[in-house]
């Protein structure tokens, strides 16, 4: 997650990002560094701040099959 949220930021600084998502410099950083976990609300903000999905930045493709995998035993 750290790095698809640096990447998607691109030049922009955290503290332009944040300010524009909404949220402080400190809340950005730490979810970047991976000390927070944003609420859903939050994530979406996010999603939507980078014209992606929550999937896409939250979750590796290794939690994506895990994912599914639970979600396909579920619905059997």
């Amino acid at each position: 997650m750290r790095q698809k949220l640096i990447t998607l930021r691109g030049e922009k600084t955290v503290t332009a990002v944040a300010k524009d998502i909404g949220i402080t410099r400190q809340m950005l950083s730490a979810i970047e560094g991976g000390s927070r976990t944003p609420s859903l609300e939050l994530a979406r903000k996010i999603a939507k701040y980078f014209e992606s999905t929550i999937e896409e930045i939250f979750f590796d493709s290794e939690c994506n099959e895990m994912l599914q995998l639970s979600i396909l035993k579920r619905n059997k």
